[in-house]
Formats: structure tokens, sequence, C-alpha cells
């Protein structure tokens, strides 16, 4: 039995073959494509005149502060407070400073005091040393006078001796520096009776103790005649309110007061009221 023939169809050499033709787009694609490529022909055309505007004209950048977060203010807030202590230190370290220096100063000024007390002290104490050696020379000499008229007295009390005036005249020279105190009777202190009184006492003649009564004694005497030893007053015959005795060459020596004590001074400046003569 024959198998049934197979109808042959011819075939195109190529029909085996891919086709590599491309898909047709679609109309839409084809548009939207369309506008893209004319929207970047714009978008270029703008970019040109905006790059022509810019040649043209300069642009001025605005440039925003960062805003301050909380790190940032806590960082300020610690730079503030170091530089606040640090300017608290300087100002400490500066009242330290003058506090030194004011400190040293006072010291200085305290040693340069200290030195001068130590100076003066040492002054004071020569000027005692030396007034003690004179006060005991004239000790000495007062010793001796009264040995002297103590000697003369019991030869003659009611008429003394012709040396009877030198002893009066030494007497008072010795007494030359000591002081004026009123009411004092020595014998390193005197008022202007006392020292008369002691004077005349020492040869043997006891005078009354005020110048009053002392302006009362003995002779009166002419100052133009006057002798070495009368008495000199001043004031009223009787109301006397100082005395002196004359030592020769218009001088004479007397308690004069506070600011000069026993001195020997000028009778012509300070001429006296009247004289009485004892001796």
């Amino acid at each position: 039995m024959k198998e049934p023939l197979v109808p042959v169809i011819p075939m195109s050499h190529t029909a085996h073959i891919r086709s590599h033709r491309k898909p047709r787009r679609s109309a839409t694609s084809s548009l939207a494509m369309r506008a893209g490529v004319a929207g970047g022909v714009l978008s270029m055309a703008a970019a040109g005149a905006s790059a022509s505007a810019s040649a043209a004209e300069p642009v001025t950048q605005t440039i925003e502060l960062p805003t301050l977060t909380a790190d940032m203010s806590a960082q300020v807030a610690q730079s503030a407070a170091a530089t606040q202590q640090a300017a608290a230190n300087y100002e400490l370290r500066a009242e330290r400073d003058a506090a030194a220096a004011k400190a040293a100063a006072e010291a200085k000024k305290d040693l340069a005091e200290a030195k001068k007390k130590a100076e003066a002290k040492k002054k004071a104490a020569e000027a005692a040393r030396k007034a003690a050696a004179e006060r005991a020379t004239r000790s000495a000499e007062r010793t001796t006078l009264s040995a002297s008229a103590s000697a003369s007295a019991s030869t003659s009390v009611s008429a003394p001796a012709s040396g009877s005036v030198a002893t009066v005249i030494s007497f008072l020279k010795a007494q030359v520096g000591d002081a004026y105190v009123m009411g004092a009777t020595g014998p390193n202190a005197w008022d202007c009776s006392s020292l008369v009184q002691a004077a005349y006492k020492q040869v043997g003649v006891d005078l009354p103790r005020v110048s009053q009564d002392q302006s009362m004694a003995g002779t009166d005497v002419s100052l133009s005649n006057l002798q070495v030893g009368d008495i000199l007053y001043w004031g009223g015959k009787g109301s006397a309110y100082h005395v002196g005795v004359y030592i020769g060459n218009g001088q004479y020596l007397d308690a004069a007061n506070p600011s000069k004590g026993v001195v020997i001074q000028d009778l012509s400046g300070y001429p006296a009221s009247g004289a009485v003569r004892v001796l």
C-alpha cells in the first residue's frame, strides 16, 4: 500500500533567518520623543540666555549664617566663662602684688622709724649720762662750799668774814644750769628766792624765804653803787616779785623762769627796781 503524498510548499531562501528590522514605534511614543527633544532644545536656549545675562550682570550670593545649635551655645558660654575666670585671676594677682608692695613699703617705713627711735633713745641716754655727771660735779662743789661756809660760820656768825661774798658767788655759779621750779628749794631745782636764801645760808646769813621779805632785808643800796653780793629785786620794796644777786661787770645771777632755769644775765637787759646789801 502506498503512503499518501504530502504536498511540498516552496519557501524563500531567507525564510529561516530572523528578521532584524526594528519594530515600529507607536504614534504616542514618537510624539513624546519629539516633545522631549523640543524641550531639551528650549532648555539649552534658556541656559544660554541665562549665561549671557550672568556675563553682563554680576550675581550677588547670599550666605546664610549657620544656626546656633545647643552644642555651639554651650561652647560659647564655656569660652565666656573661661575668659571671665582669667580676668578674675589677673585682677586677684594684681591685688596681691599691690598688697605685697604696700606691706614692703610699710615694713621699710617701720624699720626707719625704729632706727630713728633707737637713735633718739641713744642720744637721750647720752644726754642723761652727761647731765648726771654734771650734777655729780656740782654736788661735789657744793659739798666743798658747804664745808668752807661751815668753817667760816663757826668763826663769825653775826659778822661774816670778808671772804663770805666769794663763797656766796661760788655757790651761785655752781647752780647754773639747774631747773626753775616754783616752790623748789634745791638741790637741783630752785625758784628765785630759794636760791638766794640758800646762797647766803652758806655764810651763815638767814634770809626770809620769799622775795617780798628779802627786798626788806639789809640796807638799801643805790643801783649806781652796786657791789658784788648785793641782792637785786624787781617790783616794789616789800612787794617784790623777783630777786637775784649782783655778780659784777653789770651782770646778775638768778633762777629766772622755767624756760631758762638758773642763768647769768646782763642787768641792762632787765634793769632791777632796787637793791639791798646784807654782807
